[in-house]
């Protein structure tokens, strides 16, 4: 048997016996005791339903991983993949439009896949737990934007990867990390007013109490703000979040509805003061830093399995440049592991900042009780797990569980 098919086949049984396992220890460590510092915040009743909606979503995930499982290994066993690389290459359009046509369908196929999944997950669990706002209309336009989306400029990034690795031999891996650099910091330039707005309404913070705490806050931190603005969020869903997004003079501090609505205006300057801080505190320049180095060694070590026959022939294609652009998907199985081993050190990152970023808004705001309101506010309004289990956590966790960050907090001097 192919080697490669092998190692493949390992992986991917793997990731599911891992995701698996994750699961079940997180479900066993559900507390069914409310924590202290929640008590008064959740009430009995409201606390047994984040317990609920956390097995209901797990067991679901957990089932969906099941049914795709078996679908993924039959493809790739019985030739799913050269039987899409047939249909791709029937019109004749060379290399780089084969490449495009390829990876096209197998999105698409991909997409539906998921749909049903993605269908019950929101419109039957997220309604139960009264989460869900998303008609059938914006449901179905957010899948059409973001496959037209996806084909534009995923396929204008692919072609320029393609033609690279076609015509520029030993420099291809360099031009291709360079061009995706590129893409990635203009997308986070643009993405804001162009893109963005193309699925949430996006309004500039009316005038009032909150608009002139905020800039009063700025103005003392000598923090230039760019844009203040307020999203639809209710427009999907009745969770809250607040985040930054672009950079430059695109830069625009987003703060949900939801999240207007339920929080007084001392704990938004506090969850404001948290996003500035990761700004202050050069966490987004170290982020896209490490995810551009990490870019390079991805292509670098692609360009090392590119020409290797075995890789085609586990997925029953040939090899050589006329299919190389088969071998950009099939080289994605063999990085799992290494992508693994990257975003588990890129969430311990992630969790040392959002600590970073709690201390420099209770040391800037000076209202620690008013950052510990918003984070209880946020975990009950979005029934998050107040218990994760810490392996969950280090293998998943952008963010640190929210009992570790009160008690984070309230160890900062004042």
């Amino acid at each position: 048997m192919n080697i490669y098919l092998i190692i493949i086949l390992g992986l991917i049984i793997f990731g599911y016996v891992l995701d698996l396992v994750l699961n079940l220890l997180n479900l066993k460590n559900v507390s069914e005791e409310i924590p202290a510092e929640f008590q008064g915040v959740y009430d009995e009743e409201k606390y047994a339903t984040s317990q609920k909606y956390l097995r209901e979503n797990t067991r679901f995930g957990q089932f969906s991983s099941t049914l795709q499982l078996p679908v993924q290994i039959a493809f790739i066993v019985l030739g799913g993949f050269a039987w899409v690389n047939t249909v791709a290459t029937m019109p004749g359009w060379g290399m780089i439009g084969s490449g495009l046509l390829f990876a096209g369908i197998l999105m698409l196929l991909s997409q539906v896949l998921s749909l049903p999944f993605d269908i019950y997950d929101t419109f039957v669990i997220e309604e139960k737990y009264g989460f869900n706002k998303t008609s059938a209309g914006t449901f179905i336009m957010d899948r059409i934007k973001g496959l037209v989306l996806g084909a534009i400029l995923g396929g204008l990034l692919f072609a320029a990867i393609l033609w690279f690795f076609q015509t520029a031999g030993d420099r291809a891996w360099w031009y291709s990390w360079i061009a995706v650099t590129v893409f990635q910091l203009t997308l986070m330039y643009i993405a804001p007013t162009y893109i963005m707005p193309l699925f949430n309404k996006f309004e500039p913070l009316e005038e009032g109490e909150l608009k002139s705490a905020i800039e009063d806050y700025a103005d003392k931190e000598g923090f230039a703000l760019q844009g203040i603005y307020k999203m639809d969020g209710s427009k999907r869903s009745t969770k809250s979040n607040a985040y930054f997004t672009g950079f430059g003079k695109m830069r625009r501090i987003v703060l949900f509805d939801t999240l207007i609505e339920k929080h007084s205006v001392a704990e938004l300057v506090s969850v404001l003061a948290h996003e500035v801080g990761h700004c202050k505190l050069k966490h987004i320049t170290k982020m896209i830093i490490t995810s551009i180095l990490s870019t390079g060694l991805m292509f670098y070590i692609l360009s090392l399995f590119l020409e290797k026959e075995g890789l085609y022939q586990a997925f029953g294609m040939e090899g050589g440049a006329a299919q190389l652009y088969a071998g950009f998907i099939f080289f994605g199985f063999l990085y799992a592991p290494i992508s693994l081993l990257l975003s588990i050190a890129g969430n311990i990152m992630s969790r040392k900042h959002e600590f970073e970023a709690d201390a420099f808004a209770v040391q800037t705001v000076k209202e620690p009780e008013s950052m510990i309101n918003a984070l209880k506010q946020l975990s009950v309004d979005n029934l998050s797990n107040l218990t994760p289990h810490p392996a969950l956590v280090f293998m998943e966790y952008s963010h640190p569980p929210v009992l570790e960050r009160i008690k984070a907090i309230q160890k900062i001097p004042v």
